[in-house]
């Protein structure tokens, strides 16, 4: 049997040294991994705040969290924080830390949320959605 005959027009793919297929290797898995969160850390993705009504700021955020095995989302030091998943489970929000070091926690009387009442007497209430 004959060759099949080839093209006349066809081009033989150009050669590339390894350190080239090496950068376009690393470089792809860099890309990759720069979208990935490491576990055990969170970053904010959204945050609104309206401030329309007189004296009250309503502030709204949502948060990108990479857990580790039996924690949940939650709030450390009034940033989002990867915490035990019972604290969410039972309410008990005041045992994750929420507030800032010179703040005190309170839960809400219906457990839906906390409050952090500053030394000067400023309160700021959140509440899990």
């Amino acid at each position: 049997m004959a060759p099949a005959p080839r093209c006349k027009d066809a081009r033989p793919w150009p050669r590339m040294s390894s350190t080239f297929w090496a950068a376009v290797l690393l470089s792809s898995l860099l890309i990759i991994y720069c979208g990935q969160l490491a576990a055990g850390t969170c970053e904010i993705v959204t945050l609104d705040r309206d401030s329309s009504q007189p004296r009250r700021t309503i502030a709204r955020q949502t948060a990108r969290c990479a857990c580790k095995k039996g924690q949940i989302a939650g709030t450390t030091r009034a940033r989002p924080a990867c915490v035990d998943a019972r604290i969410v489970r039972t309410k008990q929000w005041c045992e994750m830390l929420p507030c800032l070091e010179d703040e005190g926690c309170d839960l809400l009387v219906n457990r839906s949320g906390w409050t952090c009442t500053q030394p000067g007497g400023r309160v700021k209430t959140t509440t899990a959605l």
